[in-house]
């Protein structure tokens, strides 16, 4: 499962009426190579479903990643902070051994 914080569904609610965007879409989240720690977190919004997609829903948010990610996000959690050490979502992986600084890259 990936879950999604409180504060995280609201701005995911806030960017998708902002983009105009309909309940069809929802929020992909993938992990790509690359980064100061080996690998990054990818977002966006998306409408269209691949055959070896993970769906899973958590405080109404319907999120989807690629098989190959989810063995990466399992257990993970999405986040939102918008305080003065920073701003935009984040990712709480029980499986990172090590993060950057930035917190946008990891490795395991």
């Amino acid at each position: 499962m990936i879950y999604i914080s409180e504060k995280a569904k609201e701005k995911i609610h806030q960017l998708r009426k902002d983009a105009e965007l309909d309940d069809t879409y929802f929020l992909r989240v993938g992990v790509v190579g690359g980064g100061c720690s080996g690998l990054s977190y990818k977002l966006d919004f998306d409408n269209e479903s691949q055959p070896n997609d993970q769906v899973f829903e958590d405080h109404g948010i319907k999120l989807v990643t690629d098989l190959k990610s989810f063995l990466y996000l399992c257990d993970t959690t999405l986040e939102f902070s918008d305080g003065l050490n920073g701003k935009g979502f984040h990712f709480s992986n029980p499986n990172a051994s090590r993060t950057c600084g930035c917190g946008e890259s990891f490795s395991v």
